[in-house]
């Protein structure tokens, strides 16, 4: 397993309020493999965005579904604030920036 399989499943979730996946939204700071472990730090659009209620546990059982994965933190932080330059060219170009 690598971060490369990581950041697959993270391309196949989606923010409920954008249709761009959170890899290509920039809402993933950081992902660390620690052995059979997975440490994903991440963010939201905005700090009372409505799917911080979900989102965090969905990237989690994402990752944890991935052979041989023990376990999966997720760190949600709000710093450094989002913004749109977090995207990707293809995020932007999709959403018109």
């Amino acid at each position: 397993m690598t971060v490369n399989d990581v950041t697959a499943k993270l391309s196949a979730i989606y923010d409920p309020e954008i249709p761009v996946n959170i890899w290509d939204l920039g809402l993933i700071y950081d992902v660390q493999l620690i052995g059979a472990e997975a440490y994903i730090t991440m963010t939201l659009t905005t700090a009372s965005c409505p799917a911080a209620a979900f989102l965090p546990e969905e990237v989690r059982a994402a990752v944890q579904e991935l052979p041989g994965m023990q376990a999966v933190h997720v760190e949600v932080t709000y710093e450094p604030r989002w913004t749109n330059a977090r995207m990707s060219a293809e995020a932007r170009t999709q959403l018109g920036f």
